[in-house]
């Protein structure tokens, strides 16, 4: 995932920040509580694409566009 990409990237629902999940290729935003996915390198940003996180998973605490924690 290209890191400037991921700079300019915001939720569409909450317009907040993401946290980009190298290990399960996803974009997470804790604020909607939503994780979108990418496909072939590109982050597939649709509401209707994305899948429900579990709380565990965003409660968990992160840096935004590390998905590693702070």
């Amino acid at each position: 995932m290209d890191p400037k990409l991921l700079e300019i990237l915001v939720c569409p629902v909450t317009k907040g920040p993401l946290l980009y999940d190298k290990q399960k290729q996803e974009l997470i935003s804790r604020s909607a509580r939503l994780a979108y996915p990418i496909r072939d390198g590109m982050p597939v940003m649709l509401e209707d694409e994305a899948r429900r996180l579990e709380p565990a998973e965003y409660e968990r605490e992160a840096s935004p566009g590390t998905g590693t924690p702070a």
